[in-house]
């Protein structure tokens, strides 16, 4: 037995010695300064594969949305590299169609999550694009960047949102996707019904009238299934104009301390309180 244990002590020897990985003593040390958030909006598996990929020169510092700029700063002085420029980039909501413009059809009395309301008819909701409202993307927001607002609608906090992606997978709907700051130009609304059935659903529906492609630099907007895309490849292009002839303020301009501005044409909603179920 003595025997047999030098000998499997021996080919552990020889395979530990074989097999090892070096690995780079600094990866520690660029961990321990990142917010260990794990959230993935850097494009990396956690933290710990950013740092990997940042010491390996496969990724600048800057790639991490959620570290301070102080901490970036020091990564990047740590490593002897540029800490690179990144542009904020955070989650958008395709949808203004609150309880007190989009009306609802059905009382739906089931499971209280977006998830199961869609699985269900809709959840009663007469838009079947519109947000249904029952808040899983503020849920599963792990840095706090989505409330609800009084309308049943949510709202990202562009300070706090990392760009995670987690509110644009868990959305049965699709209705967030993420943008660079930069992209001030966006349609608030995702319903591809033809312009009256879309009114008869939502006051603040895009129609598909296409004064907004008529407004705006060629290219810059086009009418797809009904509604108003916007070709972000030529954002350099964009400017408010091509939301004053919007009549249903469907298309908005993102200021940051104003918030989404509606165009001059766009109707006034008065209403507070929200609407009846049909």
């Amino acid at each position: 037995m003595a025997g047999l244990g030098l000998i499997l002590s021996g080919v552990l020897a020889i395979a530990s010695r074989r097999l090892y990985v070096y690995e780079d003593p600094r990866i520690d040390e660029v961990n321990e300064m990142l917010p260990q958030a794990n959230c993935g909006a850097c494009g990396h598996a956690g933290c710990r594969a950013f740092a990997e990929a940042v010491v390996a020169g496969k990724a600048s510092p800057s790639g991490c949305s959620v570290n301070s700029p102080a901490m970036t700063e020091a990564i990047a002085d740590y490593l002897g590299v540029e800490a690179g420029a990144q542009e904020k980039r955070v989650a958008r909501l395709a949808c203004a169609g609150g309880n007190h413009v989009a009306w609802v059809r059905a009382r739906y009395r089931g499971l209280q999550t977006c998830r199961a309301a869609h699985l269900v008819a809709g959840g009663g909701k007469g838009c079947a694009w519109g947000c249904l409202g029952f808040g899983d993307c503020k849920d599963v927001c792990s840095f706090g960047a989505i409330t609800m607002d009084d309308h049943g609608l949510p709202v990202v906090d562009a300070d706090k949102c990392t760009a995670c992606g987690d509110c644009v997978e868990v959305c049965p709907r699709g209705l967030f996707s993420l943008h660079p700051i930069s992209h001030r130009l966006w349609v608030a609304c995702k319903s591809e019904a033809m312009g009256d059935q879309a009114l008869a659903e939502c006051e603040v529906a895009c129609t598909a009238c296409g004064r907004c492609v008529m407004d705006a630099p060629d290219g810059l907007i086009r009418i797809e299934n009904n509604l108003a895309v916007i070709d972000y490849g030529l954002n350099h292009l964009a400017a408010p104009v091509a939301i004053q002839r919007c009549p249903t303020g469907a298309i908005v301009w993102l200021d940051d301390e104003k918030g989404p501005m509606r165009g001059a044409a766009a109707k006034r909603i008065l209403r507070k309180s929200p609407l009846p179920v049909r």
